[in-house]
């Protein structure tokens, strides 16, 4: 009777505590992996072209580079410019840096212009340059960034993203997500196609 009466305490205990863990568990929202990133953050890769401005008035602006000096886009007037939205905090946006730092350095001689635009704030940018010695320029905006690419007919979804503008201002294409080594063997090659004329400008659109 005694290890009778004790099994059934012994149950009555493990059905409470069992009641006890479900009402919590419902009480309780479950809480994200921690490397969980939020589906905006990063941008799917693809190179699908987002139209230029309607008015046809090209991509301009103006942003305080890492001193904090304004910086106008219309300094580049005369090359073809990559522009490369980024964060510190953005993991295929640091892995690119290297990449567009041998290219720019492979582009010295010709009419290419790296720059970098940082989606974030002056202080982990200053920092995060310190480290990475960037060879191009860099130029810093938060919510002004963003209005600069949907301005130029781009829709922020997420970072990065690159904008590939020409020698006039005009909008050539856009390519959304981390870009590698075979995007830019792609792009100087046409870009060298557009300069010749051997292509126009929509024939560059599709090609990127």
């Amino acid at each position: 009777m005694r290890i009778a009466l004790i099994i059934g305490v012994w149950l009555v205990a493990l059905a409470g505590g069992a009641l006890l863990y479900i009402a919590k568990q419902k009480a309780e929202p479950a809480i994200p992996a921690a490397d969980a990133a939020p589906a905006a953050d990063y941008a799917e890769p693809s190179n699908d072209l987002s139209p230029p401005p309607a008015d046809g008035t090209g991509v301009s602006f103006t942003l305080p580079d890492i001193d904090g000096t304004p910086i106008e886009f219309a300094s580049w007037d005369g090359k073809h410019r990559i522009v490369n939205f980024w964060a510190t905090w953005c993991a295929p946006c640091r892995r690119e840096i290297p990449l567009l730092k041998d290219f720019q350095d492979a582009q010295a001689d010709a009419d290419i212009q790296v720059i970098g635009v940082a989606v974030d704030f002056p202080e982990e940018v200053s920092r995060y340059a310190e480290a990475a010695e960037f060879n191009y320029p860099v130029l810093v905006g938060q919510e002004d960034a963003m209005a600069i690419a949907e301005t130029s007919g781009v829709p922020f979804i997420g970072l990065p993203f690159t904008m590939i503008v020409g020698k006039d201002g005009q909008l050539i294409d856009t390519h959304m997500g981390e870009i590698f080594e075979d995007d830019l063997e792609l792009l100087v090659d046409t870009l060298a196609k557009l300069d010749s004329g051997e292509i126009t400008i929509e024939d560059a659109r599709e090609l990127l």
